[in-house]
């Protein structure tokens, strides 16, 4: 399995139930696959944050969002 822990891995000296939670059940690779995802969304949005509203279509839609 891709990412999956080598057989009697120790990391960092954590207790065994730690290891268990993050890498024996995958939940570290869907942390890190959910926060590698997020970031190409939110360096897009911090450069066309305000390029978008430039029709009124566009401000119909944003007030529109804004009031419901």
């Amino acid at each position: 399995m891709s990412g999956a822990p080598v057989g009697g891995a120790e990391l960092w000296g954590l207790p065994q139930f730690i290891i268990d939670i993050f890498l024996v059940t995958g939940f570290a690779m869907i942390l890190l696959t959910c926060m590698i995802g997020q970031l190409a969304t939110q360096v897009n949005a911090s450069h066309c944050m305000l390029d978008y509203i430039n029709t009124y279509f566009a401000v119909f839609t944003f007030y529109t969002a804004m009031a419901i």
